[in-house]
C-alpha cells in the first residue's frame, strides 16, 4: 500500500443483493505458516514439529485456525465487499483440521443484505482437496461509507 495513493473503494450496500457468491482457492505454504508464527511468536508444537503431532490424534501439524481465519478476513476486506469494509461479526466452526501443504476452497455466499445498519452478512464455508468441509459459518461486515462533508471534495486537489 502506498500512502497517498488513492485506491478503489469496495461496493456500497446498495450495490450488494442477496446470493451473490465468491469461491478462491488457497494454497497453504511453508512461507505462511512461517510469516504468522513469526508475526505471532506462536510456538505451538502442535503447528510445527512433526515428532509431537505425530503422537496426537491429528498425526501430523496443522494450520493454526486463526490464520484460517486470517484468510477469510481478507477476502472480505479485498473483494466482497472490498477495500474499506470492516468485519464487525465472526461466528466460525473448524468442523474438520487443515494440514501443512493443504489446498483449500472458500466460497462465500451473501445471504442478508441490512441497508438501514450498512451491514452486510456472509456465510463461509471451506473445503479441502479431499473434499472435506473444514470451516462453516458466517461473517458480517460494514461496507465501506464515506460521509458527504464539504471537507471530503476541497481536499482530493491536495
Amino acid at each position: 500500500m502506498l500512502l497517498g495513493k488513492k485506491r478503489k473503494l469496495g461496493r456500497k450496500i446498495e450495490e450488494i443483493t442477496v446470493g451473490e457468491k465468491l469461491k478462491l482457492t488457497e494454497n497453504i505454504e511453508d512461507k505462511d505458516l512461517l510469516l504468522y508464527l513469526g508475526l505471532t511468536n506462536d510456538g505451538n508444537p502442535l503447528y510445527v514439529q512433526h515428532d509431537f503431532a505425530s503422537r496426537t490424534t491429528y498425526e501430523k501439524p496443522i494450520v493454526p485456525t486463526i490464520m484460517l481465519t486470517g484468510i477469510l478476513t481478507s477476502a472480505i476486506s479485498k473483494y466482497m465487499p472490498g477495500p474499506g469494509s470492516h468485519v464487525i461479526e465472526q461466528q466460525l466452526k473448524f468442523t474438520h483440521p487443515v494440514y501443512h501443504y493443504s489446498t483449500v476452497d472458500f466460497l462465500f455466499e451473501v445471504i442478508e443484505v441490512n441497508v438501514p445498519d450498512n451491514e452486510v452478512t456472509v456465510r463461509v464455508t471451506a473445503q479441502n482437496e479431499d473434499e472435506q468441509q473444514v470451516i462453516e459459518g458466517f461473517i458480517k461486515a460494514s461496507p465501506p461509507k464515506l460521509l458527504d462533508k464539504l471537507t471530503t471534495q476541497a481536499m482530493d486537489n491536495f
